[in-house]
């Protein structure tokens, strides 16, 4: 009786401390966007390991290093191309943490699983790159866009479940956040399937759905 007792008691302070680590564990939001801050910093550097200089040994003349820049040329796209996502994507980040009163735990991991996808840009850029004329290859960038979105949206789903909202009348809505987020995944998807017809008038729209992204937003905050 006495050795179930203290089982009882052990399993008791095990629930207990789980409990208590539960509630105090992922709520700062200021850690939180630090984390956020150094992995999109990483990532968006990677990107550019992907340019690498002409062999020097192969090169005599202006035309030849001309040459060689121009091959460069599907690389710099798709480079400029994950640059302005990944800066997409952080301010759309970065707004909904401004919105938030605190995080919890959940939170923290949704936003953890949304950096592991940031963190795949590097890739599916130099796949893209590497293999641009291939209609697979850009598929495979725009499923990275979208979990991407995915996980953007789960993120204030659940803030709003949890209670994790600033209250206010100059709140902005939740609306707000969720709308964009469908609306231009609709329409990453729409530009990805183009690639089927010619990849780079699907990247080419993706681009120019990026400047849109860019705009609409100067132009809101003005």
């Amino acid at each position: 009786m006495q050795r179930a007792s203290n089982r009882a008691q052990i399993r008791c302070s095990l629930g207990g401390s789980l409990l208590n680590y539960d509630t105090i564990s992922g709520r700062s939001l200021e850690r939180l966007s630090a984390l956020s801050d150094g992995v999109f910093s990483i990532a968006m550097t990677l990107l550019v390991l992907d340019l690498k200089v002409p062999a020097a040994e192969a090169l005599h003349t202006n035309r030849d290093l001309l040459h060689a820049l121009g091959s460069l040329a599907p690389r710099l796209l798709t480079y400029g191309m994950s640059f302005l996502t990944l800066g997409i994507f952080w301010l759309g980040q970065q707004a909904q943490l401004g919105q938030f009163r605190q995080s919890d735990r959940r939170l923290t991991w949704i936003h953890i699983a949304f950096l592991l996808m940031v963190a795949v840009m590097p890739f599916s850029t130099a796949l893209l790159s590497e293999f641009i004329v291939l209609p697979l290859a850009v598929m495979c960038y725009w499923l990275n866009l979208f979990l991407l979105g995915c996980a953007l949206f789960a993120s204030i789903r659940y803030a709003v479940a949890a209670g994790l909202l600033e209250q206010g009348a100059d709140a902005p809505p939740v609306s707000i956040h969720e709308r964009r987020i469908l609306i231009f995944q609709g329409l990453y998807l729409l530009a990805a399937l183009v690639s089927w017809a010619n990849t780079y008038v699907s990247i080419f729209a993706l681009i120019l759905l990026q400047l849109v992204s860019i705009f609409m937003a100067t132009g809101k905050r003005a």
